[in-house]
């Protein structure tokens, strides 16, 4: 009866080598799990998002002269003096404002569309281009003509109210905060259609038509349909578009810069527009404000997260 094979013998492999050291190698690369495939990413994530945010909140304890000088360290003194600027709370509830408003009418309108969209008619590719227009061009270049067309003296919206007589003289549209806001809101909402409404109408996509059709037979109504099947399954796709629209209409600075420059005076400032302002005349001020709009961001990311329970199952 042939004896069985050894230990040893088992390591070893053809031609009389052994495995193991292999194998030991192959273990060690394996322990360190997917580190090796995620390490450039994270590298590059600490490279240009955390340290330039270190680099932020030291910055904003700092006292920097004009021209960049360090002169030391001004603890908290920059932060009592932004909290202490007459139009600082102006400009948080404006900005507050500006979010919510082009963020909810935003989603509203793309929600229609993506439902538009969805359906089959006439020329549908067409409009589905046309759509990407407004997302294609710079947004600075879309603030800048809506600037143009609202032109006091030689615009076009007053041009063609003049000519139809809905008003009696060209109005500085953009010179007073009661008519800037909704105009600069118009444009945020319109450069922002393209992204949610796409992203809506992939949601929508993905919506089986075997959903409906079972709801069909079990005798549900369009609209019961509607709340009771699409809204639910297009819920992933919709925390999306908020979430990312948050983040781009709380921190955006073309429209606003482009079109009044958040004047006259901070009437129509954002943070992000307020925060470019006081780099002129004080760095490190600038920076704390840099910081307290980070913040902002982020608690209303989180707020909208919890209230919206996006982590949790229908």
């Amino acid at each position: 009866m042939k004896a069985p094979p050894s230990p040893a013998s088992r390591s070893r492999g053809r031609g009389g080598q052994s495995t193991r050291p292999a194998r030991r190698a192959s273990g060690g690369l394996a322990r360190l799990g997917p580190l090796p495939w995620i390490a450039p990413v994270v590298l590059l994530i600490l490279a240009v998002v955390v340290w330039p945010i270190v680099e932020l909140i030291r910055t904003s304890f700092q006292n920097i002269s004009i021209s960049g000088v360090v002169r030391g360290s001004a603890g908290t003194d920059k932060y009592e003096k932004l909290f202490d600027e007459s139009g600082f709370g102006h400009v948080i509830g404006y900005t507050v404002l500006w979010t919510v408003v082009v963020v909810s009418v935003t989603m509203l309108v793309s929600l229609g569309l993506a439902q538009l969209f969805n359906q089959r008619f006439p020329g549908r590719s067409v409009t589905r281009w046309a759509l990407i227009a407004p997302w294609a061009a710079s947004v600075l270049m879309t603030a800048i003509g809506f600037k143009w067309m609202l032109n006091q003296t030689a615009g076009v919206l007053n041009t063609v109210l003049l000519d139809l007589g809905i008003i009696d003289k060209s109005e500085d549209w953009l010179g007073s905060q009661s008519t800037a806001w909704p105009w600069m809101m118009f444009v945020a909402v319109f450069v922002s259609l393209p992204f949610t409404t796409y992203t809506l109408l992939a949601g929508l996509q993905t919506i089986p038509g075997d959903v409906y059709e079972a709801a069909r037979i079990d005798g549900a109504g369009p609209w019961q349909t509607y709340r009771s099947i699409t809204l639910p399954l297009l819920r992933p796709a919709f925390l999306v578009g908020v979430v990312i629209n948050l983040i781009n209409v709380f921190n955006s600075f073309p429209i606003i810069w482009a079109m009044t420059q958040g004047g006259p005076g901070s009437d129509t400032s954002t943070t992000t527009v307020f925060m470019y302002k006081l780099k002129e005349t004080d760095i490190a001020e600038s920076a704390a404000m840099s910081v307290v709009n980070f913040a902002m961001v982020v608690v209303l990311v989180l707020l909208f997260l919890k209230v919206s329970r996006w982590n949790e199952e229908d």
